[in-house]
């Protein structure tokens, strides 16, 4: 199962993390997987290279942790906001495999 933890202060998003392997298909053909990991790239590529904002991202198979300082995350807010409905839903659409969640930091 991914599992996907928003990092918020009150309701602003300062950062996310990301772990596990859905398991819906095997490596290659698994379209979970790949769904949220176009998601997650995507937003993280946005946040470093387009809006240019310092992000603390660490990657690993299967794994992805993007930190903001408050400020960051005030001029991220909307590619995160983005973010988590788009994982939201995926979640609702296959409940078996991904899990959202949100923590108060």
């Amino acid at each position: 199962m991914i599992t996907v933890t928003f990092n918020c202060s009150g309701n602003l998003i300062c950062g996310f993390e990301i772990s596990g392997h859905s398991g819906f298909s095997e490596e290659g053909s698994d379209i979970v997987c790949a769904a949220v990991s176009s998601a997650v790239y995507f937003a993280a590529n946005t946040i470093t290279e387009i809006l240019h904002i310092n992000a603390d991202v660490t990657e690993n198979d299967g794994f992805m942790r993007l930190s903001l300082s408050k400020r960051e995350a005030e001029n991220s807010a909307v590619v995160l906001d983005g973010l988590r409905l788009h994982l939201t839903a995926l979640s609702e659409q296959y409940t078996k495999y991904i899990k959202v969640k949100n923590s108060e930091v």
